[in-house]
C-alpha cells in the first residue's frame, strides 16, 4: 500500500506540473496577442470544481477541478472542448481568438507543446548539473553480457562484450543500446579478445524488450558475496565465495541464471499451492564440489546476496552553462527514440502494450527518489508534447492542422465543422483512454 501511495503521489505531482506548464503555454501566447482567457484549470471541472478564484480586475478564473484527466484554458472565441459553435453566435470581438490572424492563432495552439518540450530540456539540463551522468561503459563490463535463447540463436554468446551496431559505437547499457541492436544489420562484439561480427535478422524492439529472461543483460558471476545469518542458505553451510553450479538439477552458469531458476521454482510452488519448497544446491568451494539440501517457505528469502560488481564507473560532471547543450542533446535524443518507437503502437503486440495511468505510475520508483522523479517527469513532458502535436482533432495538433490549411488555402473552416471535428477527436481520445486503462486492468488481473 505504501508503494502504491508513493507512486501515486509522484504521478500526480508530475502530471500536475506538466499540465500547468502546458496550459500555461497556451495562456502566455493568448495574452501576448491580447486574447482573453476566461478559465485556467488544473483537472476538469464538470458540474463543480474543488477550488476556484478570480483575482480582482482579472478576466481569468483560476481553479482546480475534480476529474484528474488533464486541464484546460478556456480561450474566448475558440471552438474546443469547452465551447461549441453555438457559444459563438454573437458579434466577433477584437479580443477573441477567432478575430486574430492565423499566424497568431497558430502560436497560441503550439504554445503548450513548445513549453512542454522546453521544460523537458530544462529538466534534463538541471539533472546533469545536479547529479551529472554516471554509468558503466559496456567495454568496462569485463565479464561481458548474458543472452537469452533468442539471442543465442542469432549468434550471440554469453561473455560477449558489445562494441558497435552498424559501425556506431555502443557505449552504455540502456534502451538506446537495445534499440540500436534491434535495428542494426551487423553487430560487432569482443569475444575472448577477438572482434566478431554477428549478422542480425529482422527483429522487433518490442519483442526483445518483452523477453523474459531478457534478450541481453550484464553478466554477473555465480559467486556468493554474502549470506544472512539465520536464513536457509547460511543454515545449510553456504559461505561467501562459494560458486553456485546447479539448482534442483538445473545448471547455473551465472548469478542471472540462478535468480531466474529461483523465480521459476517459486512460481511453480505457488501454482501448486505449496507452502514450502525443497532445494538441492550444487556449489563449488576452493575447487571442490558439494551438494546441500534445504527447505524454505519463500524462494525469494533464502538469505544469499550478490552485490553489484565493482566495475569502473564513468562519471561526467557539468557546470551550469555546460549542462544546457548536454541537456538539449539528451532531450532531442529521447524525442527521436520515442518517435522511432511509435511505429510499434500500430502492431498487434504494440496495441496490447499501450498502458494507462497504472503503467505510467509504475515507471516511478517504489521509494522517493528526486533524481528518478525528475527523469520520469522530463520523459513524460516529451511524450505529452509529441502526443499533443499529433494531427488529431481535439488535440493541439488537430487545431494546428486546420490552421495550416487556412494559411495555405486562405479558407477558414467553419465553426460548425470545427465543432464536429472536436467531437470526433474527443471520441477517439476517450476510446484510447479506455483501451489503455483496460490493458492495465488485464495486466493486473492476469
Amino acid at each position: 500500500m505504501e508503494t502504491f501511495l508513493i507512486r501515486a503521489l509522484q504521478l500526480m505531482m508530475s502530471l500536475s506540473l506538466l499540465v500547468i506548464i502546458h496550459e500555461g503555454g497556451h495562456f502566455f501566447f493568448a495574452r501576448l496577442f491580447k486574447v482573453r482567457v476566461t478559465k485556467f484549470y488544473l483537472f476538469f471541472d464538470p458540474w463543480f470544481s474543488l477550488f476556484k478564484f478570480k483575482p480582482k480586475n482579472s478576466e481569468t478564473e483560476y481553479g482546480v477541478g475534480w476529474l484528474p484527466l488533464g486541464g484546460y484554458v478556456q480561450i474566448a472565441g475558440m471552438v474546443d472542448e469547452t465551447q461549441s459553435s453555438e457559444d459563438l453566435n454573437h458579434p466577433m470581438e477584437e479580443w477573441e481568438f477567432r478575430a486574430k490572424p492565423a499566424w497568431q492563432r497558430l502560436f497560441i495552439m503550439i504554445g503548450g507543446v513548445l513549453m512542454n518540450f522546453l521544460l523537458a530540456l530544462f529538466i534534463y539540463s538541471m539533472i546533469l548539473f545536479k547529479w551529472g551522468d554516471e554509468y558503466v561503459a559496456l567495454q568496462d563490463m569485463t565479464y561481458g553480457m548474458e543472452f537469452n535463447e533468442r539471442a543465442e540463436e542469432i549468434g550471440f554468446r554469453d561473455g560477449d562484450i558489445l562494441l558497435s551496431a552498424d559501425d556506431t559505437p555502443l557505449t552504455r547499457f540502456d534502451v538506446d543500446m537495445l534499440r540500436a541492436v534491434a535495428e542494426a544489420h551487423v553487430i560487432k562484439v569482443n569475444r575472448g579478445g577477438l572482434e566478431t561480427e554477428i549478422f542480425m535478422p529482422e527483429v522487433s524492439l518490442l519483442d526483445i524488450a518483452k523477453d523474459n529472461p531478457p534478450f541481453v543483460e550484464p553478466l554477473m558471476p555465480n559467486v556468493v558475496d554474502s549470506v544472512i545469518v539465520g536464513m536457509p542458505f547460511e543454515k545449510a553451510g553456504l559461505q561467501k565465495g562459494d560458486s553456485l553450479l546447479a539448482v534442483n538439477g538445473k545448471t547455473v552458469g551465472s548469478w542471472n541464471t540462478f535468480l531466474y531458476e529461483m523465480a521459476a521454482l517459486q512460481a511453480d510452488a505457488e501454482a501448486e499451492g505449496k507452502g514450502n519448497a525443497a532445494l538441492d544446491i550444487v556449489y563449488s568451494r576452493n575447487g571442490l564440489r558439494d551438494t546441500v539440501s534445504l527447505q524454505t517457505d519463500s524462494l525469494y528469502k533464502v538469505g544469499v546476496l550478490k552485490n553489484a560488481l565493482s566495475y569502473k564507473q564513468t562519471r561526467l560532471s557539468y557546470g551550469f552553462f555546460e549542462s544546457f547543450p548536454a541537456g538539449i542533446a539528451m532531450g532531442v535524443n529521447t524525442l527521436k527514440g520515442y518517435v522511432n518507437d511509435m511505429k510499434y503502437v500500430f502492431t498487434k503486440e504494440g496495441a496490447k502494450s499501450v498502458g494507462g495511468f497504472g503503467t505510467i505510475g509504475s515507471i516511478f520508483p517504489k521509494v522517493w527518489d528526486w533524481h528518478r522523479f525528475w527523469e520520469m517527469t522530463a520523459l513524460l513532458s516529451i511524450i505529452l508534447a509529441f502526443m499533443n502535436i499529433l494531427p488529431i482533432p481535439a488535440l493541439d495538433g488537430g487545431h494546428v492542422l486546420f490552421l495550416l490549411y487556412e494559411i495555405i488555402t486562405r479558407r477558414k473552416p467553419s465553426d460548425k465543422f470545427m465543432e464536429r471535428a472536436q467531437v470526433v477527436g474527443m471520441f477517439l481520445l476517450f476510446a484510447l483512454l479506455i483501451w489503455a486503462n483496460f490493458n492495465d486492468l488485464l495486466r493486473f488481473l492476469f
